[in-house]
Protein backbone atom coordinates (compact mmCIF):
# COMPACT_ATOMS: atom_id res chain seq x y z
CA UNK A 1 0.00 0.00 0.00
CA UNK A 2 2.94 2.33 0.88
CA UNK A 3 4.61 1.61 -2.44
CA UNK A 4 1.54 2.08 -4.53
CA UNK A 5 1.25 5.41 -2.57
CA UNK A 6 4.15 6.50 -3.14
CA UNK A 7 4.21 5.30 -6.99
CA UNK A 8 0.55 7.35 -7.07
CA UNK A 9 1.96 10.75 -5.96
CA UNK A 10 5.55 10.00 -7.91
CA UNK A 11 2.88 10.14 -10.92
CA UNK A 12 1.13 13.05 -9.31
CA UNK A 13 4.31 15.19 -9.23
CA UNK A 14 3.69 15.65 -6.02
CA UNK A 15 6.93 13.08 -4.35
CA UNK A 16 9.98 13.11 -5.12
CA UNK A 17 12.18 9.82 -6.56
CA UNK A 18 15.63 8.18 -5.95
CA UNK A 19 17.53 8.87 -9.18
CA UNK A 20 19.44 5.63 -10.56
CA UNK A 21 23.41 6.78 -11.68
CA UNK A 22 24.00 7.63 -15.34
CA UNK A 23 26.00 4.52 -15.42
CA UNK A 24 23.06 2.58 -14.53
CA UNK A 25 20.40 3.42 -16.77
CA UNK A 26 23.26 2.79 -19.61
CA UNK A 27 22.78 -0.18 -18.76
CA UNK A 28 19.23 -0.26 -18.21
CA UNK A 29 18.75 1.47 -22.15
CA UNK A 30 21.21 -1.19 -23.64
CA UNK A 31 19.42 -4.29 -22.09
CA UNK A 32 15.76 -2.64 -23.37
CA UNK A 33 17.62 -2.43 -27.08
CA UNK A 34 19.45 -5.48 -26.59
CA UNK A 35 15.93 -7.02 -25.73
CA UNK A 36 13.59 -5.44 -28.36
CA UNK A 37 16.15 -6.29 -31.42
CA UNK A 38 16.54 -9.90 -30.75
CA UNK A 39 12.96 -10.43 -30.59
CA UNK A 40 12.43 -8.66 -34.27
CA UNK A 41 15.78 -10.48 -35.88
CA UNK A 42 14.43 -13.91 -34.25
CA UNK A 43 11.07 -13.02 -35.71
CA UNK A 44 12.41 -12.49 -39.09
CA UNK A 45 14.53 -14.81 -39.36
CA UNK A 46 11.79 -17.53 -38.53
CA UNK A 47 9.57 -15.61 -41.90
CA UNK A 48 13.33 -16.17 -43.84
CA UNK A 49 13.09 -20.01 -42.82
CA UNK A 50 9.34 -20.73 -42.84
CA UNK A 51 7.57 -18.31 -45.25
CA UNK A 52 4.01 -20.00 -44.42
CA UNK A 53 2.22 -18.20 -40.93
CA UNK A 54 0.34 -21.03 -40.73
CA UNK A 55 2.58 -23.28 -40.31
CA UNK A 56 4.76 -21.37 -37.97
CA UNK A 57 2.05 -20.92 -35.58
CA UNK A 58 1.70 -24.47 -35.53
CA UNK A 59 5.40 -25.19 -34.67
CA UNK A 60 4.89 -22.52 -32.00
CA UNK A 61 2.21 -24.42 -30.39
CA UNK A 62 3.86 -27.88 -30.46
CA UNK A 63 7.34 -26.33 -28.78
CA UNK A 64 4.37 -24.78 -26.09
CA UNK A 65 2.78 -28.16 -25.78
CA UNK A 66 6.70 -29.88 -25.45
CA UNK A 67 5.48 -32.03 -28.47
CA UNK A 68 7.64 -32.68 -31.09
CA UNK A 69 7.55 -30.96 -34.27
CA UNK A 70 5.82 -32.78 -37.89
CA UNK A 71 8.57 -33.44 -40.06
CA UNK A 72 7.21 -31.48 -43.65
CA UNK A 73 7.84 -32.12 -46.96
CA UNK A 74 9.98 -28.97 -48.50
CA UNK A 75 8.54 -27.61 -51.70
CA UNK A 76 11.48 -28.96 -53.76
CA UNK A 77 10.70 -31.79 -52.58
CA UNK A 78 7.27 -31.96 -53.79
CA UNK A 79 7.84 -30.28 -57.02
CA UNK A 80 10.61 -33.08 -57.60
CA UNK A 81 7.84 -36.06 -56.53
CA UNK A 82 5.67 -34.68 -58.65
CA UNK A 83 8.02 -34.38 -62.05
CA UNK A 84 9.01 -37.91 -61.39
CA UNK A 85 5.57 -39.31 -61.15
CA UNK A 86 4.43 -37.21 -64.30
CA UNK A 87 8.29 -39.01 -65.98
CA UNK A 88 6.72 -42.25 -65.16
CA UNK A 89 3.04 -41.49 -67.38
CA UNK A 90 4.89 -39.50 -70.64
CA UNK A 91 7.45 -42.78 -70.66
CA UNK A 92 10.66 -42.50 -68.80
CA UNK A 93 12.71 -43.24 -71.57
CA UNK A 94 10.91 -40.54 -73.97
CA UNK A 95 13.31 -37.06 -73.97
CA UNK A 96 10.32 -35.46 -71.71
CA UNK A 97 10.35 -37.81 -69.41
CA UNK A 98 14.34 -38.14 -69.05
CA UNK A 99 14.43 -34.24 -68.31
CA UNK A 100 11.65 -34.37 -65.82
CA UNK A 101 13.58 -37.11 -64.17
CA UNK A 102 17.11 -35.58 -64.05
CA UNK A 103 15.27 -32.18 -63.26
CA UNK A 104 13.10 -33.69 -60.45
CA UNK A 105 16.58 -35.85 -58.81
CA UNK A 106 17.86 -32.09 -58.61
CA UNK A 107 14.83 -30.20 -57.02
CA UNK A 108 14.96 -33.45 -54.68
CA UNK A 109 18.30 -32.37 -53.52
CA UNK A 110 17.40 -28.69 -53.56
CA UNK A 111 15.10 -29.81 -51.18
CA UNK A 112 17.05 -31.47 -48.88
CA UNK A 113 19.66 -29.11 -48.78
CA UNK A 114 17.17 -26.53 -47.73
CA UNK A 115 16.53 -29.06 -44.93
CA UNK A 116 19.68 -29.26 -43.31
CA UNK A 117 20.39 -25.29 -43.62
CA UNK A 118 16.89 -24.70 -41.92
CA UNK A 119 17.41 -27.38 -38.93
CA UNK A 120 21.30 -25.97 -38.83
CA UNK A 121 19.95 -22.10 -38.72
CA UNK A 122 17.52 -23.20 -35.64
CA UNK A 123 20.00 -25.06 -33.50
CA UNK A 124 22.73 -22.50 -33.90
CA UNK A 125 20.93 -19.13 -34.45
CA UNK A 126 16.77 -19.05 -33.24
CA UNK A 127 17.52 -21.72 -30.34
CA UNK A 128 20.56 -19.70 -28.81
CA UNK A 129 17.93 -16.03 -29.20
CA UNK A 130 14.88 -18.04 -28.08
CA UNK A 131 16.53 -19.13 -25.35
CA UNK A 132 18.08 -15.42 -24.06
CA UNK A 133 14.63 -14.12 -24.24
CA UNK A 134 13.12 -16.79 -22.04
CA UNK A 135 15.44 -17.12 -19.79
CA UNK A 136 18.26 -14.86 -18.72
CA UNK A 137 15.54 -11.64 -20.12
CA UNK A 138 13.11 -12.93 -17.72
CA UNK A 139 15.52 -13.27 -15.25
CA UNK A 140 16.68 -9.56 -15.45
CA UNK A 141 12.48 -8.24 -15.80
CA UNK A 142 12.19 -9.93 -12.55
CA UNK A 143 14.94 -8.76 -10.74
CA UNK A 144 14.56 -4.85 -12.11
CA UNK A 145 10.42 -5.40 -10.94
CA UNK A 146 12.16 -6.02 -7.28
CA UNK A 147 14.67 -2.93 -7.68
CA UNK A 148 11.42 -0.83 -8.18
CA UNK A 149 9.83 -1.94 -5.45
CA UNK A 150 12.64 -1.53 -3.30
CA UNK A 151 13.36 2.04 -4.88
CA UNK A 152 9.35 2.58 -4.13
CA UNK A 153 9.76 1.28 -0.41
CA UNK A 154 13.12 3.83 -0.22
CA UNK A 155 11.46 6.57 -0.92
CA UNK A 156 8.49 6.34 0.78
CA UNK A 157 10.40 5.66 4.00
CA UNK A 158 12.46 8.94 3.21
CA UNK A 159 9.26 11.11 2.76
CA UNK A 160 8.10 9.35 6.31
CA UNK A 161 11.09 10.62 8.27
CA UNK A 162 11.08 14.03 6.71
CA UNK A 163 7.21 14.55 7.81
CA UNK A 164 8.04 13.16 10.95
CA UNK A 165 10.88 15.34 11.45
CA UNK A 166 8.92 18.27 10.25
CA UNK A 167 6.40 17.56 12.80
CA UNK A 168 8.58 16.88 16.13
CA UNK A 169 10.43 20.36 15.08
CA UNK A 170 6.97 22.06 15.08
CA UNK A 171 6.43 20.01 18.35
CA UNK A 172 9.09 21.58 19.89
CA UNK A 173 8.97 25.08 18.85
CA UNK A 174 5.48 24.73 20.64
CA UNK A 175 7.02 23.19 23.85
CA UNK A 176 9.95 25.70 23.96
CA UNK A 177 7.09 28.65 24.58
CA UNK A 178 6.71 29.74 28.20
CA UNK A 179 3.51 28.63 29.66
CA UNK A 180 0.73 31.14 31.18
CA UNK A 181 -0.59 29.49 34.07
CA UNK A 182 -3.07 32.13 34.42
CA UNK A 183 -4.97 31.27 31.51
CA UNK A 184 -7.79 29.21 31.76
CA UNK A 185 -6.43 26.57 29.64
CA UNK A 186 -2.63 25.68 31.20
CA UNK A 187 -2.50 22.59 29.65
CA UNK A 188 -2.01 23.14 26.13
CA UNK A 189 2.15 23.44 27.45
CA UNK A 190 1.67 19.43 29.02
CA UNK A 191 0.02 18.49 25.39
CA UNK A 192 2.56 20.56 23.67
CA UNK A 193 5.11 18.62 25.45
CA UNK A 194 3.93 14.79 25.13
CA UNK A 195 3.73 15.56 21.43
CA UNK A 196 6.93 16.38 20.70
CA UNK A 197 8.69 13.09 22.27
CA UNK A 198 5.86 11.06 20.47
CA UNK A 199 7.42 12.97 17.36
CA UNK A 200 11.01 12.04 18.37
CA UNK A 201 10.49 8.59 18.80
CA UNK A 202 8.69 8.62 15.30
CA UNK A 203 11.66 9.98 13.88
CA UNK A 204 13.81 7.40 15.29
CA UNK A 205 11.92 4.40 14.30
CA UNK A 206 11.42 6.16 10.67
CA UNK A 207 15.18 5.93 10.71
CA UNK A 208 16.02 2.93 11.39
CA UNK A 209 13.06 1.74 8.33
CA UNK A 210 15.18 3.57 6.30
CA UNK A 211 18.45 2.15 7.55
CA UNK A 212 16.81 -1.15 6.35
CA UNK A 213 15.03 -0.30 3.34
CA UNK A 214 18.38 1.43 1.85
CA UNK A 215 20.56 -1.79 2.76
CA UNK A 216 18.22 -3.81 0.69
CA UNK A 217 17.79 -1.35 -2.10
CA UNK A 218 21.42 -1.71 -2.20
CA UNK A 219 21.70 -5.10 -2.29
CA UNK A 220 19.18 -5.44 -5.19
CA UNK A 221 20.66 -2.56 -7.25
CA UNK A 222 24.07 -4.78 -7.09
CA UNK A 223 22.50 -7.73 -8.16
CA UNK A 224 20.58 -5.64 -11.23
CA UNK A 225 23.78 -4.15 -12.08
CA UNK A 226 25.64 -7.51 -12.39
CA UNK A 227 22.75 -9.32 -14.08
CA UNK A 228 22.52 -5.99 -16.70
CA UNK A 229 26.38 -6.13 -17.19
CA UNK A 230 26.11 -9.53 -18.45
CA UNK A 231 24.28 -8.15 -21.50
CA UNK A 232 28.14 -7.87 -22.63
CA UNK A 233 28.19 -11.28 -22.73
CA UNK A 234 25.12 -12.42 -24.39
CA UNK A 235 26.40 -10.18 -27.74
CA UNK A 236 29.75 -12.01 -27.64
CA UNK A 237 27.40 -15.27 -27.58
CA UNK A 238 25.29 -13.93 -30.18
CA UNK A 239 27.93 -12.81 -32.41
CA UNK A 240 29.38 -16.50 -32.95
CA UNK A 241 26.00 -17.95 -32.87
CA UNK A 242 25.42 -15.21 -36.10
CA UNK A 243 29.32 -16.37 -37.70
CA UNK A 244 27.50 -19.89 -37.64
CA UNK A 245 23.85 -18.88 -39.05
CA UNK A 246 26.00 -17.11 -42.25
CA UNK A 247 28.30 -20.06 -42.89
CA UNK A 248 25.24 -22.57 -42.67
CA UNK A 249 23.63 -20.14 -45.50
CA UNK A 250 26.66 -19.66 -47.47
CA UNK A 251 27.02 -23.58 -47.62
CA UNK A 252 23.70 -23.90 -48.74
CA UNK A 253 23.88 -21.73 -51.36
CA UNK A 254 27.11 -23.17 -52.84
CA UNK A 255 25.51 -26.48 -52.76
CA UNK A 256 22.24 -25.46 -54.75
CA UNK A 257 24.39 -23.57 -56.86
CA UNK A 258 26.44 -26.49 -57.51
CA UNK A 259 23.42 -28.79 -58.14
CA UNK A 260 21.74 -25.96 -60.56
CA UNK A 261 25.56 -26.10 -62.30
CA UNK A 262 25.01 -29.87 -62.49
CA UNK A 263 21.62 -30.12 -64.19
CA UNK A 264 22.71 -27.33 -66.76
CA UNK A 265 25.33 -29.52 -67.65
CA UNK A 266 23.11 -32.42 -67.76
CA UNK A 267 20.69 -30.58 -70.11
CA UNK A 268 23.58 -29.28 -72.32
CA UNK A 269 24.47 -32.57 -72.98
CA UNK A 270 21.50 -33.71 -73.78
CA UNK A 271 20.04 -30.79 -75.63
CA UNK A 272 22.08 -31.55 -78.96
CA UNK A 273 20.63 -35.25 -78.83
CA UNK A 274 16.91 -33.63 -78.90
CA UNK A 275 17.28 -31.14 -81.10
CA UNK A 276 19.73 -32.11 -83.73
CA UNK A 277 17.51 -34.77 -84.91
CA UNK A 278 18.13 -38.05 -83.33
CA UNK A 279 14.76 -38.16 -81.87
CA UNK A 280 12.67 -36.95 -84.90
CA UNK A 281 10.53 -39.23 -86.26
CA UNK A 282 8.13 -38.96 -83.31
CA UNK A 283 4.72 -38.01 -84.57
CA UNK A 284 3.72 -36.18 -81.59
CA UNK A 285 6.89 -34.22 -81.16
CA UNK A 286 6.52 -30.60 -80.12
CA UNK A 287 8.72 -27.76 -81.78
CA UNK A 288 11.81 -27.23 -79.87
CA UNK A 289 11.80 -24.18 -77.51
CA UNK A 290 13.16 -20.76 -78.50
CA UNK A 291 16.68 -20.00 -77.70
CA UNK A 292 17.29 -17.86 -75.26
CA UNK A 293 18.80 -14.43 -75.62
CA UNK A 294 22.40 -15.11 -75.41
CA UNK A 295 22.31 -17.02 -78.33
CA UNK A 296 20.00 -15.23 -80.24
CA UNK A 297 21.73 -12.27 -79.81
CA UNK A 298 25.47 -14.48 -80.98
CA UNK A 299 23.47 -15.92 -83.40
CA UNK A 300 22.17 -12.51 -85.31
CA UNK A 301 25.93 -11.46 -84.64
CA UNK A 302 27.84 -14.11 -86.72
CA UNK A 303 28.66 -13.20 -90.63
CA UNK A 304 25.88 -14.35 -93.17
CA UNK A 305 26.82 -17.55 -94.40
CA UNK A 306 24.44 -18.57 -97.83
CA UNK A 307 21.75 -21.02 -96.08
CA UNK A 308 20.22 -23.83 -98.06
CA UNK A 309 16.84 -25.35 -97.66
CA UNK A 310 16.82 -28.32 -94.66
CA UNK A 311 15.00 -31.55 -96.20
CA UNK A 312 12.53 -32.95 -93.26
CA UNK A 313 14.45 -36.51 -92.18
CA UNK A 314 12.61 -38.82 -92.70
CA UNK A 315 13.61 -42.27 -91.38
CA UNK A 316 15.39 -44.73 -92.97
CA UNK A 317 16.09 -41.87 -95.38
CA UNK A 318 20.00 -40.43 -95.37
CA UNK A 319 20.10 -36.64 -95.33
CA UNK A 320 23.22 -35.08 -96.28
CA UNK A 321 22.96 -31.98 -94.60
CA UNK A 322 22.35 -33.46 -91.20
CA UNK A 323 24.98 -36.20 -92.04
CA UNK A 324 27.23 -32.93 -92.46
CA UNK A 325 26.39 -31.63 -89.28
CA UNK A 326 26.55 -34.66 -87.63
CA UNK A 327 30.27 -35.29 -88.92
CA UNK A 328 32.22 -32.19 -88.34
CA UNK A 329 35.22 -33.44 -88.41
CA UNK A 330 34.34 -34.18 -92.35
CA UNK A 331 33.76 -30.39 -92.87
CA UNK A 332 35.58 -27.51 -93.80
CA UNK A 333 35.01 -23.90 -92.90
CA UNK A 334 33.96 -21.35 -94.94
CA UNK A 335 36.07 -18.92 -96.55
CA UNK A 336 34.63 -16.39 -94.51
CA UNK A 337 33.04 -16.28 -91.57
CA UNK A 338 34.64 -18.10 -88.94
CA UNK A 339 34.96 -16.22 -85.46
CA UNK A 340 36.67 -16.23 -82.28
CA UNK A 341 34.80 -17.35 -78.95
CA UNK A 342 35.31 -17.66 -75.63
CA UNK A 343 34.24 -20.88 -73.39
CA UNK A 344 31.71 -19.81 -70.37
CA UNK A 345 31.52 -23.14 -68.81
CA UNK A 346 32.90 -26.13 -68.95
CA UNK A 347 31.04 -28.91 -71.40
CA UNK A 348 31.65 -32.44 -71.70
CA UNK A 349 30.77 -34.07 -75.36
CA UNK A 350 28.06 -36.11 -75.71
CA UNK A 351 29.30 -37.85 -78.07
CA UNK A 352 32.16 -37.75 -80.74
CA UNK A 353 30.52 -35.25 -83.05
CA UNK A 354 30.94 -32.72 -80.45
CA UNK A 355 33.66 -30.85 -78.83
CA UNK A 356 34.41 -31.46 -75.26
CA UNK A 357 34.98 -27.03 -73.79
CA UNK A 358 37.06 -25.99 -70.54
CA UNK A 359 35.90 -22.85 -69.53
CA UNK A 360 37.86 -19.54 -70.33
CA UNK A 361 39.42 -20.77 -73.19
CA UNK A 362 39.39 -19.89 -76.59
CA UNK A 363 37.86 -21.26 -79.70
CA UNK A 364 37.23 -20.41 -83.32
CA UNK A 365 33.63 -21.02 -84.40
CA UNK A 366 31.09 -20.91 -87.59
CA UNK A 367 28.05 -22.11 -88.58
CA UNK A 368 27.16 -24.38 -91.69
CA UNK A 369 24.20 -24.04 -93.50
CA UNK A 370 21.23 -26.12 -92.39
CA UNK A 371 22.47 -26.17 -88.68
CA UNK A 372 20.16 -25.73 -85.48
CA UNK A 373 20.93 -22.52 -84.59
CA UNK A 374 21.56 -23.55 -80.83
CA UNK A 375 24.59 -24.67 -82.42
CA UNK A 376 27.88 -23.94 -83.97
CA UNK A 377 31.03 -25.58 -85.31
CA UNK A 378 34.26 -24.89 -82.62
CA UNK A 379 37.73 -25.59 -83.53
CA UNK A 380 40.55 -26.23 -81.43
CA UNK A 381 43.77 -26.78 -83.07
CA UNK A 382 43.07 -30.11 -85.29
CA UNK A 383 40.01 -30.82 -82.84
CA UNK A 384 36.78 -29.96 -84.46
CA UNK A 385 33.01 -30.75 -83.25
CA UNK A 386 29.51 -29.12 -82.83
CA UNK A 387 29.82 -26.84 -79.61
CA UNK A 388 26.33 -25.12 -77.99
CA UNK A 389 25.67 -21.56 -78.37
CA UNK A 390 25.05 -20.97 -74.72
CA UNK A 391 28.36 -21.96 -73.59
CA UNK A 392 29.92 -19.05 -75.80
CA UNK A 393 30.80 -15.48 -75.63
CA UNK A 394 31.35 -14.66 -79.54
CA UNK A 395 33.86 -12.56 -79.72
CA UNK A 396 34.58 -9.60 -82.60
Amino acid sequence: TTSFLQFTEEKLGQAEKTELDAHFENLLARADCTKNWTEKILHQTEVLLQPNPSARVEEFLYEKLDRKVPSRVTNGELLAQYMTEAANDFGPGTPYGKTLIKVGETQRRLGAAERDFIHSASLNFLTPLRNFLEGDWRTISKERRILQNRRLDLDACKARLKKAKAAEAKAACEGDAVPDFQETRPRNYVLSASASALWSDEVEKAEHELRLTQTEFDRQAEVTRLLLEGISSTHVNHLRCLHEFVESQTNYYAQCYQYMLDLQKQLGSSKGEIFSGTFIGNAESTSPPAATSPPAVAAATLPAVPTIPVVPTIVGVPNTVAESVLNPNEVKPPASGTRKARVLYDYEAADSTELALLADEMITVYSLPGMDPDWLIGERGNQKGKVPVTYLELLS
